[in-house]
Formats: structure tokens, C-alpha cells, sequence
């Protein structure tokens, strides 16, 4: 499991998912404190590529050892990307939740949709 982190620079929903946004593409993935709620991760099931995603809507599930989660999309668009590596080793979203466990890449539909999400402190005070 990787240590607390909140990376600065990523963009966070209140359900516990962030988005890297660059220009008008956004990788997604779930904080540390969702893939620490939801224990060791044994399955990814991702949206397919060409599948659009709406805000606030579910996308994606995450399997663990504890319970089935449903993924929060925290921007609209379409899936231009899935880390198809999490199908041999869904445990990189514990171990990288920003790095090699992020799950899905989305040409967005309102890049202004970002302005309603969470900046790091803003998403960490939600968490105490």
C-alpha cells in the first residue's frame, strides 16, 4: 500500500476520485483514501474506449478483497485511453493510485467542468 498523499496540481472530487487535467484531456483515478477504504484491490472492470463518461456519474468498478465499488467520474467526455495494465496487476491502485494505478484517459467534453472540482486543501479538509 503506498503512504498518505494528496498530490498538489490534481484536481479532486468529494466521492474520492482526482483528474489531472492537461489542456483538454484529463487522466482519472481514485485518491489514497479510497484505495485505502476499500483494501486490497483484485479487479478493474474500465469503461471501453470510445464510451463517454458524464460528471458525478459512475464509469467504472473496483474490486476488493472487502467490497465492489462503483468509480465516480469527476469530468464528462469520452475514454480515449484505459490502463489496460490493471487487468494483470489491479494492485498498482494501491500501490500508485496517481501514478500507475490511474484508470481511465478522457477527451473532455466542458474542460470548464474542472472549476466546480477540489484543489488539494480544499479536498483534505473534507477528509477530517
Amino acid at each position: 500500500m503506498a503512504d498518505e498523499s494528496y498530490p498538489d496540481g490534481l484536481l479532486y472530487h468529494p466521492e474520492h476520485d482526482w483528474a489531472s487535467v492537461e489542456g483538454d484531456t484529463a487522466t482519472f483515478g481514485i485518491t489514497w483514501f479510497a484505495q485505502e477504504a476499500l483494501g486490497e484491490v483484485v479487479f478493474f472492470d474500465p469503461p471501453g474506449v470510445g464510451s463517454t463518461v458524464a460528471a458525478n456519474e459512475f464509469y467504472a468498478e473496483v474490486e476488493s478483497v472487502k467490497a465492489v465499488s462503483e468509480v465516480v467520474a469527476p469530468l464528462s467526455g469520452e475514454i480515449v485511453e484505459v490502463n489496460v495494465a490493471l487487468a494483470d496487476a489491479p494492485e498498482a491502485i494501491n500501490g500508485d493510485p496517481y501514478g500507475d494505478g490511474w484508470m481511465v484517459r478522457v477527451k473532455l467534453s466542458d474542460p470548464k467542468e474542472a472549476d466546480s472540482l477540489l484543489k488539494r486543501d480544499d479536498y483534505q479538509a473534507t477528509l477530517s
